[in-house]
């Protein structure tokens, strides 16, 4: 990297104003999306209802952003293409931010790369138009303007050609841009936003919101709704929760109605969209005991604090934050979502019975049959004699050699049985499918997955009163780490204590590890504290150790419970459906998955075409 000369002393030199502008553009303009991001904050700022946004080529060629906002006068554009010249703060407290924008950065660094042109009206004042390209202002200029602002950005990298060549295609461009979009809609759901594509002199619209009214929930209920679809906000849960000056809301997704991927996870730190690993980090501790890794909860959270509880100003993009207590902010998270998750009780995802109907879609209509090959009338009937069940048997054969039984169930003295949650128990099919019918419809129990969370959870409590049991080593374990590694492990080694693992400093770099978790038994402990240190470096927290141990407790359920094949009596079956409804989570296995179906009597319907 040292390329000047040996021998002779690098001069130090001032860089030109457009140079200067160009290394910011570096920071703040990555690529075409972050341009729309920095001029759709600057509009919703300004107090816009509605933003519209016009992107062509992917945004290459043509942004323009038009805002109903308060506008600017005449004397307004000038500065507002000056570098650091900004109407959000004052300058005199950098953490006082209540707004998307403060550094006064994006024009002059849009302007300083493309071509960009600034048309504003204030109320009370004349439309007034302002051009700048290449770093290079031009004269303002009256024009003709109702209100608000309409910012036009074009060849965006014409001064920076270089830049272009590690952009993506338009379509993956264009993608980039909708999902910012996307999450400023999210953040801002009184405010209407319109994307559209008009490359090629086409108008498309890829993406609308329009501005959503009510209350807190109401309204990001219904701009969720519009954002992320229907089936999310109907398999949500709404949070709310505060502690120690930090106040959560949002929506979280039942754990069967989980992602392959994290992309429907959504982080607002008061009002901006984030990417925080400690948010993250926190996000996965919540459905942990509820999701396999390779499975992600989908959310849409809002962390709301004191301005001066949290440092914005960490990143180039803004995109991370830095919390003041960031412990406090982590445990808020965890515990107001397992909370809610516990609320849900037996609820599962309905998007479990949509799957269930789908696949039970009728077969496709055979071609029409013309009567010269309709089978003769002594055919059917001996067909039908053939099919018809034996004499007084009715369902009682079901229950010696079929893996189809009824059970015939007494009703409950004080309540019908079929008013209950998961309704009544009236037959189990292939030794592990429990039927049951409700007011309105049935539902089918997988009777091992829904016991093996039964029993879980009763080992898991069993454990909270208990505690973790440690077992002493003969021969302690002495582990060689790097200075930074040892300061990492023991900021956490009180927590790691509390889940039967012991740690303390050895001299040196060097740890010892006195007890490990009982119940891993044989533990390799520098492979395991390789792992924590691994976590803590992705997420800011490891709950690696509690997930080994919920995991040896999972696997003694699945062998603690009721096995696939085995028949089951009436009693027991109402008794497992009782017991699901009374505790928390039963609406999943251990892995994420539905332990039972529910059918709606309309849909059943629906599939024979009684509708």
């Amino acid at each position: 990297m040292n390329t000047h000369a040996p021998n002779i002393r690098p001069t130090i030199r001032q860089l030109d104003e457009a140079a200067i502008n160009r290394i910011a553009a570096g920071e703040v303009v990555e690529r075409p999306a972050s341009a729309v991001k920095e001029l759709v904050e600057n509009a919703v700022d300004a107090g816009a209802r509605r933003v519209a946004i016009e992107i062509a080529d992917g945004g290459k060629t043509l942004i323009r952003v038009t805002d109903d906002g308060c506008g600017m006068t005449a004397d307004d554009l000038p500065l507002a293409l000056s570098r650091h010249a900004t109407s959000k703060i004052d300058g005199s407290d950098l953490l006082d931010i209540h707004s998307f924008g403060f550094r006064g950065e994006a024009l002059p660094s849009l302007g300083a790369v493309g071509r960009l042109t600034i048309q504003s009206r204030a109320q009370g004042s004349e439309g007034a138009e302002i051009a700048i390209a290449g770093g290079k202002p031009g004269g303002i200029r009256p024009c003709a303007l109702n209100g608000g602002t309409v910012v036009t950005l074009r060849d965006l990298f014409y001064a920076t050609p270089a830049r272009l060549k590690f952009l993506r295609s338009d379509r993956a461009e264009m993608q980039a841009i909708s999902e910012v979009i996307r999450r400023l809609a999210m953040a801002e759901p009184s405010v209407g936003f319109t994307l559209r594509d008009v490359s090629e002199g086409k108008d498309r619209v890829t993406f609308r919101a329009d501005p959503c009214s009510g209350d807190l929930f109401d309204a990001l209920r219904a701009r969720m709704t519009q954002v992320m679809g229907a089936e999310f906000t109907d398999n949500a849960l709404s949070i709310d929760a505060e502690r120690d000056g930090f106040h959560l809301t949002g929506l979280a997704a039942l754990p069967t109605y989980s992602r392959g991927s994290s992309v429907a996870q959504h982080l607002f730190v008061n009002g901006r969209p984030v990417q925080d690993k400690l948010l993250y980090g926190a996000l996965r501790g919540a459905y942990a005991d509820f999701l396999s890794r390779e499975r992600h909860p989908a959310v849409a959270l809002f962390v709301d604090c004191d301005p001066h509880l949290v440092d914005v100003n960490v990143h180039p993009a803004k995109s991370e934050v830095r919390f003041r207590e960031p412990g406090v902010v982590r445990g808020l998270i965890v515990s107001g979502l397992r909370h809610a998750l516990a609320e849900a009780g037996h609820r599962a995802s309905t998007t479990v019975a949509g799957a269930t109907l789908g696949a039970m879609r009728p077969e496709p209509q055979a071609p029409r049959v013309y009567q010269m090959d309709r089978p003769s009338q002594g055919a059917l009937s001996s067909a039908y004699r053939a099919q018809a069940p034996m004499p007084d048997a009715g369902f009682a054969e079901f229950s010696h050699d079929y893996s189809g039984r009824v059970e015939e169930t007494q009703p409950q003295p004080d309540q019908t049985p079929e008013a209950l949650p998961l309704g009544a128990a009236r037959g189990q099919v292939h030794e592990n499918y429990i039927i049951a019918q409700t007011e309105d419809g049935i539902v089918i129990v997988d009777q091992h997955a829904a016991h093996e969370r039964l029993v879980y959870e009763k080992l898991k409590t069993q454990m909270a009163e208990r505690g973790v049991p440690a077992q002493a080593l003969l021969i302690p374990d002495i582990v060689e780490f790097s200075a930074d590694d040892l300061d990492r492990l023991m900021a956490v080694a009180e927590d790691l204590a509390r889940m039967g693992l012991s740690i303390e400093p050895f001299g040196g770099t060097a740890i010892c590890v006195r007890e490990t978790p009982a119940i891993l038994g044989e533990v390799n402990s520098k492979a395991l504290l390789g792992d924590i240190l691994d976590e803590l470096s992705d997420y800011g927290t490891s709950q690696l150790v509690q997930e080994k141990i919920e995991a040896i407790l999972s696997r003694v359920a699945c062998h603690g419970s009721i096995r696939s094949g085995r028949r089951m009596r009436g009693e027991e079956m109402n008794a497992l459906l009782r017991e699901m409804e009374a505790t928390p989570h039963s609406g999943q296995c251990n892995h994420g998955r539905p332990t039972y179906v529910e059918l709606k009597l309309s849909d059943i319907e629906r599939l024979f075409g009684r509708t």
